[in-house]
């Protein structure tokens, strides 16, 4: 992974004005009427000028690629933040996290969870451990940054949005990173500021060199289109109510049975259309695109290189996600995607899943909000 420069420099310099920074009601953020309002997703959120007094003392719980990534980045470039101790399955994935970081191992996640020295928890283990985890969490009382997905299905994902609910507190951030990356901050400021007009179509392309040898068709729609069904609720700040999947001719690069490319259309609760190019076997490298297409202008993601690794692309999303919560915990206010933002993005992906199977549109289908406190 690329090395990120400590210094927020890089990160545009936040407007006094940037919508969403009041709180307000409803399903985005667990507390405002739009997708992603109150968040705190500005840029430079969390980049260093964070309260003064002790660190947040952050347990890892998973050291494979993401938590490994996850742990240099807060031992080196998140003031504010101590990584304390990790876990892993594997003890010689967790002795050597803990080598190159100073922190200490713990035996397993129960053991972490119950650390008195713990404040916070940083979930980057596999997909299906994610409810149990997050779960285990709340009952603890303790912060929760989980990667994505919160859950493998919408129900299991409820049950951690009612749960949270249930505890009275804003405990949960899921790790829907693009939020914090310049690109997208620079596009939702330009329609944001009204000179594009208002907004009409997205388009979105999300390539990867290779997949995995266990990905599947399925998970071209819950893995990876996820971060694009987020953005799209983020920076449109309003629901996805519909969604259809077409697909065309197999790349003979995809594995036997994985169904590579795949495009989705997804419609919003006031008529935007959007529509998301997934290619997981591009060959090529890594490349992210967004085109957003309002009544009077048009504002493109600027050029990024193309990598072989999707970190390289996001290394500064990825920091500053980290910087963000651990800022937002040191001032009692955590911000950032929530349980509910979670969850819809796994009901919106799962209706893709039906899209795909029936080839017809199909409605993206959710229960009430339910909000902390």
């Amino acid at each position: 992974m690329t090395p990120v420069p400590a210094s927020p420099a890089d990160v545009p310099a936040s407007p006094a004005d940037v919508p969403g920074d009041a709180p307000a009601d409803g399903p985005g953020d667990g507390s405002g009427d739009r997708p992603g309002d109150g968040s705190g997703d500005r840029p430079g959120d969390g980049s260093g000028d964070v309260p003064g007094g002790p660190p947040v003392r952050v347990g890892l719980v998973g050291a494979g690629v993401m938590g490994r990534d996850h742990a240099m980045t807060l031992a080196r470039s998140v003031p504010g933040a101590a990584l304390v101790t990790v876990t892993d399955p594997d003890p010689d994935r967790a002795a050597e996290v803990a080598a190159a970081t100073g922190c200490r191992v713990a035996v397993d996640a129960d053991a972490l969870l119950g650390d008195p020295g713990v404040d916070a928890v940083l979930v980057a283990s596999p997909d299906d451990t994610h409810e149990a985890l997050v779960l285990a969490c709340l009952a603890a009382g303790k912060p929760v940054l989980c990667e994505k997905p919160l859950a493998p299905d919408a129900e299991t994902a409820l049950r951690i949005v009612r749960a949270e609910a249930a505890s009275g507190r804003r405990l949960v951030r899921v790790g829907f990173m693009r939020r914090h990356d310049p690109g997208y901050l620079a596009m939702r400021r330009a329609l944001d500021s009204g000179d594009l007009g208002a907004p009409l179509l997205l388009h979105c392309r999300h390539r990867n060199a290779a997949s995995t040898p266990a990905f599947t068709s399925d998970m071209l729609l819950t893995s990876s289109a996820t971060h694009e069904i987020d953005i799209v609720r983020w920076l449109l700040r309003e629901e996805i109510v519909a969604v259809s999947v077409r697909t065309g001719r197999a790349s003979r690069r995809a594995p036997a049975g994985v169904v590579d490319p795949r495009l989705l259309l997804l419609r919003t609760a006031s008529g935007v259309l959007v529509d998301v190019e997934v290619f997981v076997n591009a060959g090529y490298g890594y490349d992210v695109r967004c085109e957003l297409v309002g009544e009077r202008g048009v504002h493109r993601l600027s050029p990024a290189p193309v990598s072989r690794d999707w970190r390289d692309r996001f290394a500064v999303a990825y920091r500053d996600q980290l910087r963000a919560w651990v800022g937002g915990l040191r001032r009692g206010a955590p911000d950032g995607p929530t349980a509910w933002d979670g969850y819809a993005a796994t009901s919106v992906a799962l209706a893709a899943v039906r899209s795909a199977r029936s080839g017809r549109e199909e409605a993206v289908t959710m229960a009430d909000a339910v909000t902390p406190g």
